[in-house]
């Protein structure tokens, strides 16, 4: 089967998303004809992204969120007088898409969660149906309840997933957790869909891989470049623990040394992998990818929101009776991460075993109808 692939470029978990599941459909015989990445005027796509995807990529701009001015938080008047100005190049970007699906006319289309795909498909009139995959889904299912205190937006982040699922033959709802899913029930739950350089680092056995050990250092990841004051104000109380943190800073180096103890990264997921791998505990702005990553190698996690959908994320992460995995703060806490790595820490000892049982589930829901 012929596959086009609608990537939203915020972050870096719909693009190693985007990667897992091409090579899943390559290896089985199937074929991705095209990958089109939606993108905002501040960011770029990660070189990891255009390097490992072995299709071409093109772009088109897309909506986005719009962080405040002191570049931590997002800013709900920032990203609606951002996204109303940017009218007229989301309106080309459906005509790109558009034309581009009535030229490729897939067997299938798959939408990670980016609006401008859906009315794509339903201007294009192709036959092909359109599958939508994201976490965010997971919160229309009805038995997935969020508080109304403090979580005032969810409403709204509801009507937007339910927009985006307009003409969905199917809805995968991305699960921290392993959940029924009726006969016949649109949105179904799967599992994370982690790449394979992440599942090869644990065994079924039981055993991990070498390069999974505790090297005392605190590993991070901030979408929004505004948090590294956090960081480097702890850093100078506690010089003494090493931190080494990756960033979507696009205008410092790659490699961005401050002292022997304080390293920044730009986006590089080998490497953001390697020290996922090897760190004490992670701290993170609560993105669904690198939290379940740093669920599956059973790190402890401080999980920062910078919105909604984050928000959502934490409690999710941290709803279950039976396990901590992680601990939430408004801010790059670490004397809150480490108390908890060395006192609360429970890690999720189902979490392996349920994101190793992805390959199966999607390939079965991406060529079934």
């Amino acid at each position: 089967m012929r596959y086009v692939f609608i990537v939203q470029g915020e972050g870096r978990g719909h693009l190693t998303q985007a990667l897992s599941m091409e090579r899943l459909l390559r290896e089985n015989g199937h074929e991705v004809v095209a990958v089109l990445v939606g993108k905002s005027k501040p960011r770029k796509i990660p070189s990891f992204f255009t390097e490992q995807m072995p299709v071409p990529i093109e772009t088109f701009e897309s909506a986005n969120f719009a962080p405040s001015h002191s570049n931590r938080k997002v800013s709900v008047f920032n990203t609606l007088v951002y996204n109303v100005s940017r009218a007229g190049a989301y309106f080309r970007g459906i005509r790109i898409i558009t034309s581009r699906l009535k030229e490729l006319n897939p067997d299938v289309l798959v939408n990670f969660y980016d609006p401008t795909c859906t009315f794509a498909h339903l201007f294009s009139r192709i036959k092909a149906p359109m599958i939508c995959l994201g976490h965010q889904f997971l919160f229309l299912r009805n038995e997935v309840k969020i508080p109304v205190i403090g979580y005032e937006e969810y409403p709204a982040l509801n009507f937007f997933s339910s927009m985006i699922s307009l003409g969905a033959k199917k809805v995968l709802a991305l699960s921290f957790r392993k959940m029924e899913n009726a006969p016949g029930q649109k949105i179904k739950a799967v599992p994370p869909l982690l790449r394979h350089e992440v599942l090869s680092l644990r065994h079924s056995d039981g055993t991990d891989d070498p390069s999974v050990h505790d090297g005392g250092y605190v590993h991070g990841y901030m979408l929004n470049s505004g948090f590294s004051k956090d960081v480097t104000d702890w850093h100078a109380t506690r010089p003494d623990v090493p931190l080494r943190f990756f960033w979507d800073n696009s205008e410092e180096a790659p490699v961005k040394v401050v002292d022997p103890t304080l390293t920044f990264y730009y986006l590089d997921d080998k490497e953001f992998l390697r020290q996922m791998a090897g760190c004490h505990a992670y701290a993170s702005t609560a993105g669904f990818e690198s939290v379940c990553e740093a669920m599956y190698l059973g790190k402890p996690l401080l999980m920062v929101p910078t919105h909604i959908e984050q928000k959502c994320n934490a409690y999710d992460a941290t709803s279950s009776a039976t396990c901590r995995p992680a601990v939430v703060s408004d801010r790059f806490d670490l004397d809150l991460l480490l108390d908890f790595a060395d006192n609360e820490f429970v890690p999720d000892s189902d979490f392996p075993e349920w994101a190793r049982s992805a390959d199966e589930i999607f390939l079965k829901e991406l060529t079934q109808f």
